[in-house]
């Protein structure tokens, strides 16, 4: 059983949805929960908290708002002396075909999920260096991962979330702080009218959140992408194919003719760093690495 009695959490975009979901399951498991919403959602769930026996308060205020975030976090750390986890979970949407997005509505989506995450993040880092301890999660998406039509906002947003995540296992990685992804698909607000009422069913909040007990326990892997919907969990990898070697000759021209030996994804590989890229690159050449 993972025991999470000790432990302080805070969960983004709780009032509701997946984020409420998350934060009664922490709860359950002994943390003392920070329920983060802009809306009156986050007193309903921290009074579902405290009638199951559990320790919550609420905040109210956006993730965009990066000193209303710290005030936030100033509080939660003077009151209750640490935060070990922290779950990015708060987002929008403001679907539309590029050609017909305006850019604030780009700006707006990349500022709640991206920039939200990152203020976040950024806010407890130094508690959770100085502590040797923390649990970061990070809510991607299969629109960023893969692409999905009328969310290049939400996309950019989900897919540069998977980079700040890879950058920050690695530089807390000596704190022993862990940071993963999860991808997850659940029947929210977020996602009526995206698939039929009767395969939006299969898609409950609760059935997601186990994957993030999973990456917020002590047992929690680092850097990982984890897909989550309707019970089932898949891990997702970037990979990269073995490629060609064209050496000096190399075109364009070259390029497009290998183009089905390039993309076979017998032996792929999947970097553990960005730097790894370049020596793969490298190796394929005939260098020493």
């Amino acid at each position: 059983m993972i025991d999470l009695n000790g432990r302080v959490a805070i969960v983004t975009g709780a009032g509701g949805g997946l984020g409420r979901s998350h934060a009664l399951l922490l709860a359950s498991r002994g943390a003392k929960v920070v329920v983060n919403d802009l809306g009156s959602g986050a007193q309903t769930v921290v009074d579902e908290i405290h009638a199951a026996g559990g320790q919550a308060r609420a905040v109210q205020c956006s993730v965009a708002d990066a000193g209303a975030v710290q005030a936030m976090v100033d509080a939660v750390l003077a009151d209750w002396g640490r935060i070990d986890i922290l779950v990015n979970n708060a987002g929008i949407l403001r679907d539309k075909s590029f050609a017909k997005m305006g850019l604030d509505d780009f700006r707006l989506v990349v500022d709640v999920h991206l920039m939200g995450s990152a203020n976040c993040t950024k806010a407890v880092w130094n508690a959770m260096r100085e502590q040797n301890y923390g649990r970061v999660v990070m809510t991607t998406s299969c629109s960023g991962l893969y692409g999905n039509f009328g969310q290049a906002n939400y996309a950019a947003a989900k897919m540069g979330l998977v980079g700040l995540m890879q950058t920050l296992g690695i530089e807390g990685e000596k704190h022993n702080i862990r940071v993963n992804c999860l991808a997850p698909t659940g029947k929210t607000k977020m996602m009526e009218g995206i698939l039929p009422d009767a395969q939006l069913s299969k898609f409950k909040p609760e059935l997601v959140s186990p994957a993030v007990l999973a990456l917020v326990s002590e047992q929690a892997p680092n850097r990982a992408i984890l897909s989550a919907g309707a019970g089932g969990f898949e891990l997702v990898h970037i990979a990269m194919t073995q490629g060609i070697e064209l050496g000096e000759s190399a075109s364009a021209e070259a390029i497009l003719q290998r183009w089905n030996e390039l993309a076979d994804r017998t032996n792929a590989i999947v970097p553990s760093t960005g730097f790894e890229q370049a020596q793969h690159e490298l190796k394929k050449g005939g260098f020493e690495v």
